[in-house]
């Protein structure tokens, strides 16, 4: 959460001269003397943001272990208490050694919540209205967002520059908020089964839909339990080739997301802006109209996502991501030189409004659906490990990305979004031909109604179905009247 704080503060010249001075010298005291593009490239700065997702990478594999054996409720419970710590060290910082800690500790944090509420969410949600639900957690992330350009825009008008404090530890308030909702809420009915708790599960199920019928649905999540828990070593299992195409889309996903260049453009919104000759207070004033953007552009998915499907949502979005990223790079490329003073106001305009473009573009696509789909399309036995994998593989790539973010705008200059804008020319290729529709399929019909009904994964399930029959044709208690251990397909004919 206090992620979302970070770019305002970055760009405030007391936190930069307390904790960043040569970045401060090169800002403040030596202006015009070095690199429109390169005035932040420092790597202690890029060390500070990053930092926090290598913390929440290696956080993610006992949050793996916790959402399985604790459940989805008090892991979120144990990231709200990271996240307060976090917060707690780096509003009272008082040299870098404090802000690695905090960042540190918001990392696990990250690690932990990601790992936990996007399985929380897809579990208690129905399949008419699960992408929606899902994407609620991403519309209060993009809501962190402007809520933290709206305090850095105030902050930063602050006298005696202590703004900076007061922008880190307002990022209390989501952790709060998190913790307070995690010791409110019930855990899932799958987590409930899946740790021998049939009885409390079926309540809350019952619960979650407002119906007593819920038979059918609670014997599917026990026998997805009890295959569940026949899965020993349930990260080898990801490897299995019948896993194989939750997996590489997964996986894909993640890097799509942040080599589209998200992050770039708002994590260092205020650094882009001031690259572009405003002044502070407006490269401020303009993260916040991004800001706004990214949350009417989420509330757009929220309500589509559901109607129009997921691949609809994403290659329209990446038509749009490309186009207005490659317009970006033109303007930069014959308007904005190393040492230019300014950006004509009609020219830096037009550059706001195609930054706007993508961001809506990207807050009603990948953004959301990174996550929403590798959390609906994981079987339990394997869920946890999945979503741990899908976390891991985020937050490294966001590790790579914060990390040489600036290095690369020194070095790339306006070629920095041409590379951005063919990874999502990638990513609509990729979308296209191997990501399948999920919209309106309960969670464990997936094999059954997607899978196995897709051009190019199908040969995966059923060669590994033909396999599962071969193992078990000799083993009269792993087998049922078609020979198959007990797969979707075959469940009902078991014995």
């Amino acid at each position: 959460m206090n992620k979302l704080f970070l770019g305002g503060v970055t760009a405030m010249p007391p936190f930069l001269k307390k904790f960043f001075p040569a970045v401060y010298r090169k800002t403040v005291l030596e202006k015009g003397l070095d690199s429109n593009y390169c005035k932040y490239d420092n790597q202690g700065l890029q060390l500070f943001t990053s930092s926090l997702y290598l913390a929440g990478l290696t956080a993610t594999f006992f949050a793996s272990y916790t959402t399985r054996v604790l459940g989805r409720r008090l892991t979120m419970l144990i990231a709200g208490f990271f996240f307060i710590a976090g917060v707690i060290f780096n509003a009272a910082a008082q040299n870098l050694a404090m802000l690695i800690v905090g960042r540190i500790l918001l990392g696990c944090g990250v690690g932990f919540a990601n790992q936990a509420v996007p399985v929380f969410l897809s579990e208690i949600a129905p399949s008419r209205i699960r992408g929606a639900l899902n994407i609620l957690f991403q519309l209060n992330v993009t809501i962190g967002i402007l809520f933290a350009n709206l305090v850095n825009y105030g902050t930063n008008k602050i006298k005696g520059g202590w703004g900076w404090r007061l922008s880190l530890g307002l990022a209390g308030i989501p952790a709060l908020l998190l913790t307070l909702g995690a010791i409110l809420v019930v855990d899932t009915p799958n987590s409930l089964i899946e740790r021998g708790r049939m009885d409390e599960g079926k309540a809350v199920l019952k619960k979650i839909r407002g119906t007593e019928n819920v038979e059918p649905e609670f014997l599917e999540l026990v026998e997805a339990s009890r295959i569940a828990k026949e899965v020993k070593r349930p990260f080898r299992n990801l490897l299995k080739r019948k896993n194989r195409p939750q997996l590489v889309i997964s996986v894909a996903l993640q890097i799509f997301q942040q080599f589209t260049g998200i992050n770039a453009i708002m994590f260092y919104a205020p650094v882009l802006f001031n690259t572009l000759g405003f002044k502070n207070d407006a490269s401020l004033y303009s993260a916040v109209i991004t800001g706004a953007v990214n949350v009417l552009s989420t509330i757009v998915s929220i309500y589509s996502v559901d109607k129009v499907g997921r691949r609809v949502l994403l290659l329209e979005a990446g038509v749009q991501m490309f186009l207005s990223q490659v317009v970006i790079a033109i303007i930069l490329g014959f308007k904005v030189t190393d040492h230019s003073d300014n950006l004509s106001k009609g020219y830096a305009i037009f550059v706001v409004i195609m930054v706007c473009t993508y961001v809506s573009a990207f807050a009603w696509s990948i953004g959301p659906l990174g996550w929403l789909i590798p959390s609906e399309t994981f079987p339990l036995e394997t869920r946890s490990a999945g979503q741990s994998v899908t976390v891991c593989v985020n937050l490294l790539f966001t590790f790579v990305i914060a990390q040489a973010f600036l290095s690369m705008l020194c070095h790339f200059k306006f070629g920095i979004f041409l590379f951005f804008s063919g990874w999502v020319l990638m990513m609509s290729i990729f979308v296209f031909f191997l990501v399948p529709e999920t919209k309106n399929i309960p969670i464990e019909e997936m094999t059954e109604r997607v899978w196995k009904q897709h051009w190019f994964w199908k040969r995966f399930i059923e060669d590994d179905h033909d396999n599962e029959k071969i193992e078990n044709a000799d083993n009269p208690e792993r087998k049922n009247n078609n020979g198959c251990r007990y797969c979707w397909k075959c469940l009902s004919s078991i014995n």
